[in-house]
């Protein structure tokens, strides 16, 4: 490793006014759908802290950076941040050779306080162990690090190794963009005037204040169903999607392979996974329908499809005695539409239902955002497609996609909200699923 390479990676040392001319800060100027991380305006810049932001790949980690550096350049002195792609760099004691480059370079430019960006910091084996040793002794103590990592981090439980070692650092989970972000993106005149919904027991009045927007939530709605909320998919937003999804296959299948798992086997189960949305499924079920007969193989798949941020997984719930009926069925979702229509195409084929499959996809994904692990489903005659155990109730929510609907919730329930394709009701309370999804921050 050549020190030059710290230059270079790093142009805005010699000038600050480089920082437009970088690659991915020239992509994102020429798009006409800008998308701003919110995550930027939350990092903590106050040493120590270690902070470690993770996703998918081609979720926007790298243009967050880039933003954030851009950001940082207006008040800072240039030459107190670091940015480095780890992309190629082979293990952890090069990792160790190049952070001791910078340090030495920071010492003697008088630099008291740095901010070090690593990015695709899984790539080098055993990455860790170079940020461990310099924490422990103490030559970061007067720093901010931010790690970046795909999808591996959290297959790896990596981001477990440094109990006692963040500061004042956080985890940031950076997902595909919510419907709400999504308005951010290509109409925030409107996203500025509907509500945050920030307690689910407000659900009714947040969504009296939204409806008036609903005729135009409804035409964003139906893009955001076809693109989804990959950054590089919604700033091709009525272009050609195809790089987007040839970009996302290759992510899918190169994760797949560096699991050691087979992209074969794991095409035969995304293909059941796909036809079967809406409906519950076993492990067992799925096993009988590929090449190789075992529960434990398609339960190893599904986790590592989970690891990835592609699926959402939702066990069945007892409603009365509030217990996770692991054992029985679950239930499967995808969790953007691009992914699964990338599926689709992969796979050579489809759900029965595909906007209603998509609509119910879309509620799961919003509600397991703000609910973390507290999102289930119920079926015992009859099904209601989302439970949410809170403090203060079990909420319940059924998503039915048709011009007229039904309702019928359960007792237990403190709230039955249902979703709708346009249908509004004060009681039964029913939404529109556009003027839902348009209240959750997530």
């Amino acid at each position: 490793m050549e020190e030059i390479e710290l230059f270079e990676q790093n142009p805005w040392w010699g000038n600050k006014g480089l920082i437009e001319e970088d690659y991915d800060i020239y992509k994102w100027k020429e798009k006409k759908y800008k998308w701003v991380p919110e995550i930027i305006t939350e990092i903590n810049l106050n040493p120590f802290c270690l902070h470690i932001l993770f996703g998918p790949r081609q979720v926007g980690k790298t243009t967050l950076i880039k933003l954030l550096i851009r950001k940082l350049l207006e008040t800072r002195e240039p030459k107190s941040i670091f940015y480095f792609n780890c992309e190629n760099v082979g293990d952890y004691k090069e990792l160790l050779m190049i952070l001791n480059m910078y340090l030495e370079f920071k010492k003697e430019n008088s630099i008291k306080s740095a901010v070090i960006l690593l990015d695709e910091i899984t790539n080098p084996k055993e990455w860790y162990r170079a940020i461990k040793s310099l924490i422990d002794r103490g030559k970061l103590k007067d720093d901010v690090v931010i790690l970046t990592g795909s999808s591996s981090i959290a297959i790896k439980k990596e981001v477990e190794l440094f109990p006692g070692r963040r500061g004042g650092g956080k985890d940031f989970m950076i997902y595909p963009l919510s419907f709400r972000s999504f308005l951010r993106v290509v109409d925030e005149e409107i996203m500025q005037k509907i509500p945050c919904l920030l307690k689910i027991e407000d659900l009714d009045k947040m969504v009296s204040k939204a409806m008036v927007f609903m005729e135009r939530l409804d035409r964003h709605l139906k893009d955001y169903m076809r693109y989804g909320g990959f950054p590089l998919s919604v700033v091709n937003l009525h272009k050609d999607k195809e790089e987007a999804k040839r970009t996302y296959l290759s992510w899918i299948k190169n994760a797949i392979l560096k699991s050691e798992r087979s992209d074969t086997i794991a095409k035969q189960i995304i293909k059941i996974l796909v036809e079967s949305l809406q409906s519950d499924l076993s492990w067992e079920g799925v096993s009988k329908k590929i090449e190789i007969k075992s529960p434990k193989t398609v339960a190893s798949y599904v986790e590592l499809l989970k690891s990835m941020f592609a699926v959402n997984v939702l066990y069945n719930i007892d409603v009365s005695g509030r217990r996770i009926r692991f054992g029985r069925n679950k239930k499967i979702h995808f969790r953007d539409p691009l992914l699964l229509e990338i599926f689709e195409e992969w796979c050579l084929t489809k759900p029965k239902n595909e906007q209603s499959a998509i609509a119910e996809s879309l509620v799961v994904e919003h509600l397991s955002r703000m609910f973390l692990e507290k999102v289930f489903f119920w079926r015992n005659g009859h099904e209601i497609d989302a439970i949410i155990l809170d403090k203060k109730g079990v909420y319940g929510f059924e998503v039915k996609w048709s011009e007229k609907t039904e309702s019928k919730g359960l007792n237990q329930l403190r709230k039955f909200v249902t979703i709708t394709k346009k249908e509004y009701s004060r009681k039964p309370l029913k939404v529109p699923l556009s003027v839902f999804l348009s209240l959750f921050e997530v």
